[in-house]
């Protein structure tokens, strides 16, 4: 990371006491500049030598009076990576979730940050769909951050935001149509997508659109290189606590944001 890159993205979503929470953030990474948003999974490491996972940002606010940019993720590892190791029980695409959120400072979360993610191959690799004719419509008029909306609309957390000023970062930047992603759905929610999938398999690639597929409950992708898992449980993660970079003192509004809605713009 760069110094004195941070800077956040967007007009704030929400004010509570001494806390303004915002919508994404905007760092450098090797000499590249990166946008990440709520609902965003990537992957990171906690501490170098530990087993990659994946981070679901789910909260970024700024503590004025200490003056602190600050996140909220939910971790999510691979079985064999958890203390009591992958079981029969365990399914081939399936992570399971730390079982408290982590509370991380913004330049220590990018420091978490794996970007290249060529190294990851679990999960289950999503089938590509054609866009919507809305889509393909919007695209053709020259609105080139159509697919960057597109799939920010499938976050659920992104999905009471306005977040086109967000987009229009993004756009700039461009879209990394290559970059390989990860997404950690429910465990009903993957077996409606795998049960979709069979469902579809035989059709005319005609209904194969991202329209059909949201209508009937599932899952869109436009790219291939998205990674599909799901996630059923939750274990105490053993070293965590003892991360020098974890933020617990700066938890406490959490309570409040899960307990209560904040205000949206």
């Amino acid at each position: 990371m760069e110094p004195n890159s941070l800077t956040w993205v967007g007009s704030p979503c929400g004010f509570h006491g001494p806390y303004i929470f915002y919508k994404a953030f905007r760092f450098d990474i090797e000499a590249k500049p990166r946008i990440l948003s709520l609902g965003d999974f990537f992957l990171v490491r906690c501490r170098p030598g530990e087993p990659l996972c994946i981070a679901e940002l789910q909260l970024l606010w700024e503590e004025r009076s200490r003056k602190q940019l600050l996140s909220s993720s939910k971790l999510y590892f691979l079985p064999e990576d958890t203390p009591h190791g992958r079981t029969v029980s365990h399914g081939e695409d399936e992570v399971l979730a730390v079982s408290e959120k982590v509370v991380v400072k913004l330049q220590d979360l990018v420091r978490w940050t794996v970007w290249d993610s060529s190294g990851w191959s679990r999960g289950l690799k999503a089938a590509p769909l054609k866009p919507s004719e809305v889509l393909q419509e919007l695209e053709k008029n020259g609105q080139r951050d159509a697919p960057v909306l597109y799939r920010y609309r499938e976050s659920p957390l992104n999905s009471g935001l306005n977040i086109k000023d967000v987009l229009k970062d993004k756009t700039q930047l461009g879209d990394d149509g290559d970059q390989k992603r990860v997404s950690v759905l429910s465990y009903p929610q993957y077996c409606r997508y795998r049960s979709l999938l069979a469902r579809l398999k035989e059709r005319p690639a005609s209904v194969l659109t991202s329209q059909v597929v949201l209508a009937l409950g599932g899952v869109t992708s436009l790219t291939d290189h998205t990674h599909i898992l799901y996630c059923r449980d939750t274990f105490e993660h053993p070293t965590l606590i003892d991360n020098d970079n974890v933020c617990d003192e700066f938890g406490e509004c959490l309570k409040y944001y899960y307990c209560t809605e904040i205000p949206l713009f």
